[in-house]
């Protein structure tokens, strides 16, 4: 297939070398061409585009099989979560309708549901944003799904976390994450190497108009990570400051046994303990 990445960044990067490594054609979009050799090395033909411009959408291939949108906004706030989210999806809509795509997938975020009370939300959950950033984010879910003319799928990946980006490591060493109020908040987690795995499968094998999640099977409370992350590194758990709030936020429980039955997906790290384990080599 000739598979066209959106957004090669992080994620994207990881995309290009697993579908260039089972024999894939990747075009990988980006807006500047700092990683013009990465990406080269990685498998992938460069093209550097501002998807939210305009008229961007005739810069790029006609006829690729398959689109995965995986852009990130450039900075936090509604506006900047538009034109990435909204404004680029819009032009890889065009680019896909355009060329007969057989797969739009759209590498969404569990950041849609704000609910705070702990509660358990699946691929059926109605969207519940809880800030106009997260607003935008459902914007472009309906965006995605409502263009009839085009096999469109909604992939909800949880925090991700992985080799390069290991930030519940470095947050718990910072002190960032902590104990004190509200640590019993649930977090989400989902590996770089399953992430991939989801977003293939969903290119593979995915519904049209079906929405998916891209996280491990088993949530955990603040404390649990922050203990578990800080007896791994040998440290003491970092606490809060004696009088701070509950930190806001979400928090809920997310599921994903639907996409990983629909889909054929067995995790490779079930848990936030196997991936970080993995990247400290067993042992801190």
């Amino acid at each position: 297939m000739h598979v066209l990445v959106a957004g090669a960044g992080w994620l994207g990067v990881a995309l290009v070398r697993a579908l260039a490594g089972r024999g894939d054609r990747v075009t990988a979009v980006r807006r500047d061409p700092d990683r013009a050799a990465l990406l080269r090395s990685a498998g992938a033909e460069p093209l550097f585009v501002d998807l939210a411009r305009p008229g961007s959408g005739a810069l790029l291939p006609a006829g690729v099989d398959a689109v995965v949108a995986c852009q990130a906004a450039g900075s936090d706030g509604a506006e900047p979560y538009r034109r990435a989210y909204v404004d680029a999806n819009r032009t890889l809509l065009e680019v896909a309708r355009r060329g007969g795509a057989r797969a739009l997938v759209y590498t969404a975020s569990t950041g849609v549901f704000g609910q705070r009370d702990g509660s358990d939300v699946d691929e059926a959950t109605p969207a519940a944003p809880a800030s106009p950033a997260a607003e935008v984010l459902a914007e472009a879910e309906a965006l995605v799904l409502g263009d009839r003319a085009v096999p469109s799928i909604v992939l909800r990946l949880s925090g991700l976390y992985g080799p390069g980006r290991l930030w519940p490591l470095e947050r718990v060493r910072g002190g960032q994450l902590a104990l004190g109020p509200g640590d019993d908040a649930w977090m989400n987690f989902c590996h770089l190497d399953d992430a991939v795995a989801a977003v293939l499968a969903a290119i593979d094998r995915g519904r049209p108009g079906a929405v998916y999640h891209a996280t491990d099977a088993n949530p955990a409370r603040r404390r649990e990570v922050v203990e578990w992350v800080a007896g791994r590194l040998g440290i003491p758990a970092p606490r809060a400051p004696e009088g701070a709030r509950p930190r806001g936020g979400a928090d809920r429980r997310i599921h994903g046994e639907r996409t990983r039955a629909e889909l054929g997906l067995a995790l490779r790290y079930p848990s936030f303990r196997d991936g970080l384990l993995a990247a400290l080599g067993g042992g801190a």
